[in-house]
């Protein structure tokens, strides 16, 4: 009776880490075979310990300029991504203009679309104006499919902003610029961050509109597919590991500034 009672207040928490380690696995799979050293092509199956990959990540043939070119459109299509769709979110939460509820529902059309409409769509519009295939077009599709994540993520912590804030500045005599620097900017900051860091990661990790738009141009994600039909070279399991590790340390920071500038913030 008491372990059944345990169990029945513990069950939220052992279902929420089952689902984490579930989520996890495949990440503590890649990380082990980054350290493989296997007999033929292919990284499958265990043969036996190596930290060769981890010595020279790059060996394998355009691994790292596929993930260089990544890395920039990501930066790129984030860029690009975060400031229009902060503007968008700002437009949408703060002004009445005609056509404003249909904006609003237009905005989850790219979210809930298939990928492959979508990449099918854009390949027909850029033929159609005879626009060559390559890194151009590949940033453009991302941040067009990048923009509803950020619209949304913004558009979220504008609507719980207190405008009292605002009209506090200015009667403060803040001009509006001032007020949007020094106020508005850091209280959407959050929000911002999370649409930015979300729009990174989807233009990275993205496939299917890549590869119908790309042209000649190989992404990492693309280098990952046409490996696998030829053969894994183990320094795709390193890059994807040092690519977790990274965002996880990227998720603990963020908690641990959240942590500290809630503190100080405290009364003490």
């Amino acid at each position: 009776m008491q372990a059944l009672k345990w169990l029945r207040r513990n069950l939220v928490v052992i279902a929420g880490l089952l689902t984490l380690a579930y989520m996890i696995l495949p990440n503590v799979v890649v990380m082990v075979f980054s350290f493989n050293k296997p007999n033929g092509r292919f990284n499958y199956a265990w043969q036996q310990f190596s930290t060769d990959a981890w010595q020279d990540p790059c060996g394998v043939a355009d691994l790292c300029g596929s993930l260089a070119l990544s890395l920039q459109l990501g930066f790129w299509a984030m860029l690009g991504a975060t400031v229009l769709g902060t503007m968008i979110a700002f437009a949408l939460v703060r002004y009445r203009f005609r056509a404003r509820g249909a904006i609003n529902s237009l905005i989850f059309l790219p979210m809930a679309m298939p990928e492959v409409v979508m990449a099918a769509s854009l390949l027909t519009l850029f033929l159609n104006m005879g626009a060559p295939l390559g890194f151009w077009t590949v940033l453009i599709a991302h941040v067009m499919f990048c923009l509803s994540f950020v619209v949304t993520a913004v558009k979220a912590r504008v609507m719980s902003m207190d405008p009292r804030l605002e009209e506090a500045a200015r009667d403060l005599y803040a001009g509006p610029v001032q007020t949007f620097l020094r106020v508005t900017l850091p209280i959407a900051a959050p929000g911002i961050a999370a649409g930015a860091l979300l729009a990174f990661s989807l233009s990275f990790d993205d496939f299917i509109i890549t590869n119908f738009n790309a042209g000649s141009t190989v992404t990492f994600p693309m280098f990952v597919w046409g490996s696998a039909q030829r053969g894994t070279p183990v320094q795709i399991n390193v890059i994807g590991t040092a690519m977790f590790v990274i965002a996880v340390l990227v998720v603990l920071g963020g908690q641990f500034l959240a942590s500290r500038r809630k503190n100080s913030a405290s009364p003490k």
